[in-house]
């Protein structure tokens, strides 16, 4: 089939009947629930986009020819790299990256599994079943164009005992085998997608220790598997609410869900790893960590770009010229050139990482990690300081429509330079949705904690960046220059 279009992807959801609440209800169909329509709406749009964009969205499946999602693409070059790069942005375009995990977000990881499928095998290689298995499943998704969800994460019970996974009945883990395949229970965090997608996959995150063979697992399922249940938080959209009055809220709410797999028979030929803890704990070497940032460090850009513009505007629009808002722009202009600086030198220096595939250089990658997980609650401070009281004297679509309102609007909500009142309004209205409503608070919650913690990335760069060689011979460099020189402490005019 190859790429599909908005149509086929709205159709597919209609037909799946998934096990899924949201606040307090069962949905049958997650493309006309008020809750759910509007971001089921922008998705079929960025399939829809994929078909508008061709030369850049588009690529040709090896085998077959037929078009595929760009982020199916395993790339063979520096050139594939930079053509799946501009495939992203314009991707990430159609939610001005407000949405993190549009299904090109697990196309990119899947297709870095492939590219990488022998580390699959194990050591010893004896997972070529979990191996096989993955390959055909990462052609099927880009055959098929799969909307595909994750979930990853053990959930939060008892921080004083989590870490003690022997024993604990609460992580997904395996329970019997079957006929045709494995009986799984427990329960994982956090499929965001979880609406919109038509299959699921459950893969690595944290390692595990020795014996703990029944959590050791890896498999993707479609999301009406009997027993798999899934409960969405409370929506951040706005239904019902004007789009004007509500321009990302009403349209970008990608939702997140908390998974339940209440013994879930998995088929055989779905799972990729069944009880290998060394293969689980080695997936993060595989190259997934620096096709996953790349994507999302695309996504972000976007993002941030949106953020820069949204700001800039919103000044003139008030005539605000000051040292301290012009400082703030700059500010906002620096995370987007060093985040556009970061995915340019990522596919420029692409290497080879066998068998003709290419990855691209983890090391501008790497620090993005961290940086946007510090960045955007920064740009939403930036953003409510441009803003400030005006954010909240914003009139409403209605009240702009009223015939005795609006000649009054029009005399005393204007903005500078003869920016109409309508045009104020619906910035700083636009404004208000990104920093300040519900959508809001849950996308800075996204983006401090999506990666993990920027702490936590701290430490892993470090512990991960093994060749400190060039650092210590600066180090070294200077020590024996001092010691060649006989340690004096003393200025060369007081030794006499």
């Amino acid at each position: 089939m190859g790429a599909r279009s908005g149509a086929q992807f709205l159709q597919g959801l209609r037909s799946t009947k998934r096990q899924l609440w949201l606040e307090g209800e069962r949905v049958d169909d997650v493309t006309t629930h008020p809750a759910l329509a509007g971001g089921a709406q922008t998705l079929a749009g960025v399939f829809d986009r994929l078909h508008a964009f061709p030369e850049e969205c588009l690529t040709p499946d090896p085998e077959t020819g037929e078009p595929l999602n760009v982020g199916h693409m395993i790339p063979r070059s520096v050139d594939d790299l930079k053509r799946r790069n501009r495939g992203l942005q314009r991707i990430a375009e159609a939610t001005v990256g407000l949405m993190g995990r549009t299904p090109d977000y697990m196309n990119v990881k899947f297709a870095s599994f492939a590219g990488r499928w022998k580390d699959w095998l194990g050591a010893d290689g004896r997972n070529e079943g979990g191996a096989h298995n993955l390959v055909t499943f990462q052609k099927r998704l880009a055959r098929q164009d799969i909307s595909l969800t994750h979930t990853i994460i053990h959930p939060t019970i008892d921080k004083s005992t989590d870490s003690q996974i022997l024993g604990n009945r609460v992580p997904v883990h395996k329970i019997a085998e079957s006929r045709a395949g494995i009986v799984v229970r427990g329960a994982r965090i956090l499929a965001t997608l979880a609406p919109f997608a038509d299959e699921i996959a459950v893969y690595p995150a944290h390692p595990l220790p020795a014996g703990a063979e029944a959590y050791a697992l890896a498999f993707s399922i479609p999301v009406d598997t009997p027993g798999l249940l899934f409960m969405c938080r409370d929506s951040a959209a706005t239904p019902g609410a004007a789009v004007f009055d509500r321009p990302l809220s009403t349209r970008f709410d990608e939702q997140d869900a908390f998974v339940i797999f209440d013994d879930v028979e998995i088929p055989r030929e779905r799972l990729f790893i069944d009880g290998r803890i060394d293969l689980y704990n080695s997936v993060g070497t595989t190259g997934l960590r620096d096709n996953m940032t790349n994507q999302t460090t695309i996504r972000a850009l976007t993002k941030l770009e949106f953020a820069y513009g949204l700001a800039t505007r919103m000044a003139e629009a008030i005539g605000d010229a000051s040292p301290v808002t012009q400082e703030m722009l700059g500010e906002l202009l620096d995370y987007v050139e060093v985040a556009r600086s970061a995915v340019l030198l990522s596919a420029e220096h692409g290497r080879d990482v066998g068998d003709g595939v290419w990855f691209p250089d983890g090391r501008p990658l790497a620090p993005m990690r961290s940086l946007l997980a510090t960045w955007f609650p920064r740009v939403n401070e930036i953003i409510m300081l441009v803003g400030s009281h005006n954010l909240l004297a914003t009139p409403s679509r209605r009240q702009l429509d009223d015939a005795l309102l609006r000649p009054l609007i029009d005399e005393f909500l204007h903005g500078a330079r003869g920016v109409d009142a309508e045009e104020r309004a619906g910035l700083f209205r636009l404004a208000w949705d990104f920093v300040g409503s519900s959508l809001a608070g849950r996308n800075v919650l996204y983006e401090r904690f999506y990666l993990t913690s920027a702490a936590r990335n701290r430490i892993g760069h470090h512990l991960r960046n093994v060749d400190r060689s060039r650092a210590y011979a600066l180090v070294d460099g200077i020590l024996a220059a001092g010691r060649k020189a006989g340690g004096f402490s003393k200025a060369p005019s007081e030794r006499g």
